[in-house]
């Protein structure tokens, strides 16, 4: 079975973490697969993108301590890129990772029973990039969140400005396609242009996010067919014929 589920309903694509099992927690498997569907997505037709859990118990209960992933690959903005707009769809518990690769889309919508928690504290140890949620929601409601480790519900979530909306438990996914239905009318091209200058101009980025985001570039070339084709050339003592990709 895979990691990762995809639904094209009309324009929208659905993505979903596919580990019902284990609170759609983010082993190596889904971290690649997410990156992978996210990156079809982005060279697709399609107009938005939805990002949820199955199962409606969690939207992620965070990294899969049995089998760390690279975080990094999972997170929008960071190794999902893509100037299309994402929304979040939080059932259940959002934890770790899970929040943040929640806090990194467009648009959150909430069931009355998610909730948002960052307990790495608590076990001792952090990524780094939960930083990010201080720019996003007030800084002291951030503050808390990590350094208390307490859980918020999506009523708090929606008052400090982490939801957009919040709907009945299970109806999520159908309230996330509803807004993208919304968003599909308006011009691409000028909504990207917005996201891009929010995301690119306007959100400061913590060290974790800026050193992830370099990482990835730096990956791209390393793992490149032009690499591959330099070394080639090297061991055959002949000039390199280079094709940009």
């Amino acid at each position: 079975m895979s990691a990762v589920s995809v639904d094209n309903q009309g324009p929208v694509t659905i993505i979903s973490i596919n580990r019902p099992e284990k609170r759609n927690a983010i082993n190596k498997a889904v971290a690649i697969e997410l990156q992978a569907a996210f990156a079809d997505f982005d060279r697709s037709a399609q107009r938005v993108a939805i990002l949820a859990g199955a199962g409606g118990q969690a939207f992620s209960a965070g990294a899969d301590v049995t089998d760390l992933p690279e975080l990094w690959r999972c997170v929008p903005t960071v190794g999902i890129t893509t100037d299309k707009p994402v929304i979040a769809a939080v059932g259940g518990w959002c934890i770790g990772g899970g929040l943040v690769m929640a806090m990194m889309c467009d648009l959150l919508v909430a069931a009355e029973n998610a909730r948002f928690s960052y307990p790495e504290g608590k076990i001792g140890i952090t990524g780094g990039m939960i930083a990010g949620l201080a720019a996003r929601i007030p800084h002291k409601i951030a503050m808390e969140i990590m350094l208390v480790g307490e859980p918020i519900s999506a009523e708090r979530a929606y008052q400090v400005g982490l939801a957009n909306r919040i709907v009945s438990n299970g109806k999520e996914v159908e309230e996330a396609v509803a807004l993208a239905l919304k968003i599909v009318d308006l011009a691409p091209l000028a909504l990207a242009t917005m996201k891009r200058l929010v995301n690119d101009h306007i959100i400061p980025k913590g060290p974790a996010e800026l050193a992830a985001r370099i990482g990835a570039e730096l990956g791209a070339v390393r793992n490149s067919a032009d690499a591959a084709e330099g070394i080639r050339a090297f061991k055959e003592r002949r000039k390199p014929r280079y094709e940009g990709r």
